[in-house]
């Protein structure tokens, strides 16, 4: 089902988001749409609908709305990291130029608006106060993260707080957006909520391990992205508690370095990682926080086949290797 929910939302992103005048603020709309990606969070909407026994296309406009949202914070993201590669290509940034980037995306948060004009007041309504709630957290979330670049007094829980507003927050409102569709009780739409937000946790902190640990043939980014950015991630929360003091002293010296190319500072903090055991335990924590999402996915009132189907979705989400 999940290939066919993929094709179909791909035929109706197609059918919605046209290049047109002008070309420089909508060729890289849809160049970035038209990188691939995973979908993960379109899909989200439209299984949650199908949970709760709605027709997944009423969903689609709401879909499309997270999608065009999620990759305009891709844009300015790899503008505000000067990141050269998203899904393997040349980032918008890097293709044109920051300025285009940036109205560029601006030009996407309001097509994601624009989503919503479909559906009836009820639901509009409900639809626009979650979505405009999680578009400002996001905004928190990635000013917390630059912020923490700076800092050297960032902790574990400020950080899951940091991915929580950043990530997470979308994939739970995704998911949420399905449960208003189908009209699902205020309930089952929080419970939704709750299996989103500890499911888009783990899968950060799965996108922070594979940054550093990914292939760079299957990740699509840099790999290493994050150690030269200097981010403040569980991997390097943990080496810094955990490391013998004289790694510590050498990591910290390596996260006040902001040379874009240096392999050897990414072959010195890997080491680290590993030695101190930062990198098993950031596998340890994914697992945690994917039990955590199936633990709120059996409270969620829908057909034991649905829950199933959600929970593989979601087991093969932390297995990926992309």
């Amino acid at each position: 089902m999940i290939a066919e929910l993929k094709l179909d939302f791909l035929q109706f992103l197609e059918t919605k988001i046209k290049s047109k005048e002008p070309k420089n603020l909508y060729d890289p709309i849809t160049y970035i749409l038209g990188l691939g990606g995973k979908k993960i969070r379109p899909l989200l909407t439209l299984m949650i609908a199908d949970s709760f026994g709605e027709d997944y296309v009423k969903a689609m406009d709401a879909a499309l709305a997270v999608e065009v949202f999620h990759n305009f914070t891709l844009i300015h993201d790899d503008i505000m990291d000067d990141a050269p590669l998203r899904r393997g290509n040349a980032t918008v940034h890097e293709k044109w130029d920051v300025n285009t980037g940036i109205l560029s995306g601006d030009a996407m948060m309001i097509m994601a608006y624009q989503c919503f004009d479909k559906y009836e007041p009820k639901t509009f309504k409900q639809l626009m106060l979650l979505f405009s709630k999680t578009a400002l957290e996001v905004c928190e979330g990635q000013q917390l993260d630059v912020d923490f670049e700076t800092r050297n007094d960032v902790t574990i829980e400020e950080y899951i707080k940091m991915i929580s507003l950043k990530t997470s927050v979308l994939i739970a409102c995704a998911m949420q957006f399905g449960a208003i569709i189908a009209n699902a009780d205020s309930e089952n739409a929080r419970k939704v909520y709750e299996f989103g937000l500890n499911l888009g946790i783990a899968f950060q902190l799965q996108d922070d391990y594979l940054d550093t640990f990914g292939n760079p043939e299957t990740f699509g980014k840099q790999v290493g992205g994050d150690i030269i950015e200097n981010k403040k991630t569980f991997l390097y929360l943990t080496a810094l508690m955990n490391a013998e003091n004289s790694d510590k002293l050498i990591l910290k010296e390596l996260y006040c370095s902001k040379l874009k190319e240096n392999s050897n500072k990414i072959d010195q903090v890997m080491r680290i990682f590993e030695s101190s055991g930062a990198s098993k335990a950031t596998l340890e924590e994914i697992k945690n926080y994917t039990h955590l999402a199936f633990e709120n996915l059996k409270q969620i009132d829908i057909a034991p086949e649905k829950k199933e189907f959600l929970k593989q979705f979601g087991q093969n989400l932390m297995e990926r290797n992309v």
